[in-house]
């Protein structure tokens, strides 16, 4: 079954591969800001099976099932082509098997709060402790919603307000609208949350430009996994933003916006090409 997808501009191909029960919104809403004001990208988003709006059949039992299909659609819509490769969350940990797989075609990688190891158990987390604290600020927001939320890193209006707009507008739509029959058991299971390409060959190096965001705060896959790529990925920049969360960026979108621009100058400066800002 193919994946739904959409796509935007002409050039380079990007493929972008959201996170889990997310879908592409997400990602359109994150890169395009920074994208559009560029020239030369053909940027392709797609929702991975179960997610958005591509259904999950009979055979998505487990993570390599998934992974077939975003091997399938890589062959129809972008080989032999060369491309830019980027992954967040679960699509980072699906975005390091293609560039063991696809490494001769791709241009770059950046992988934001990649999902390092598929074992719960295994990530090294910190306990989520706020960074600012404002009772007051806190205790504006209705019940209902703060549990929607989570746990808020920055306490002050400004913060609350953005992140409250991210979870209802983007976040908590892209959950509702996940098949949870078919993915929830693949969740809860490591054996069929993980792909035997990361796994058996967990020192594969990667030589391309690489830009690795984490959240210094994130409680959902951490940050000090993320940082055993660096041995790995030579040409790898490396950042642990201060006030950033899984849900990063949230009000550090400038300071992202710019890293992602070295990174594409890293890779252009590597295929002999110039960023050019339309």
């Amino acid at each position: 079954m193919p994946l739904a997808n959409k796509s935007f501009g002409e050039g380079t191909p990007v493929l972008f591969v959201h996170g889990w029960e997310l879908d592409s919104a997400y990602d359109i809403a994150e890169f395009e800001p920074i994208f559009s004001k560029l020239t030369g990208y053909r940027r392709i988003y797609f929702d991975l099976p179960g997610m958005g709006k591509t259904p999950a059949d009979e055979a998505i039992v487990d993570m390599e099932s998934i992974y077939a299909r975003v091997v399938a659609f890589i062959e129809e819509h972008i080989s032999p082509a060369s491309f830019i490769l980027i992954g967040t969350s679960l699509g980072g940990y699906l975005a390091r098997a293609l560039a063991t797989q696809f490494e001769p075609q791709i241009l770059g990688l950046h992988l934001k709060v990649p999902v390092i190891e598929p074992d719960d158990r295994r990530r090294d987390l910190d306990v989520f402790k706020p960074v600012v604290q404002n009772e007051a600020s806190m205790g504006l927001i209705p019940n209902g919603q703060l549990r929607s939320i989570g746990n808020v890193l920055v306490q002050t209006p400004a913060y609350i307000s953005m992140l409250v707009a991210k979870m209802t507008s983007i976040v908590v739509p892209s959950e509702a609208s996940a098949n949870s029959a078919v993915l929830d058991p693949i969740r809860a299971d490591p054996r069929r949350y993980s792909l035997d390409l990361i796994e058996s060959r967990r020192e594969a190096s990667f030589n391309k430009p690489t830009l690795i965001i984490t959240g210094r705060h994130d409680d959902v896959v951490g940050y000090r996994d993320s940082l055993r790529l660096l041995e790995l990925y030579p040409r790898a920049t490396f950042v642990a933003l201060d006030r950033g969360i899984h849900l990063l960026p949230i009000d550090e979108g400038h300071l992202v916006q710019a890293l992602v621009l070295d990174w594409l100058r890293r890779v252009e400066e590597s295929s002999n090409r110039a960023v050019t800002m339309s």
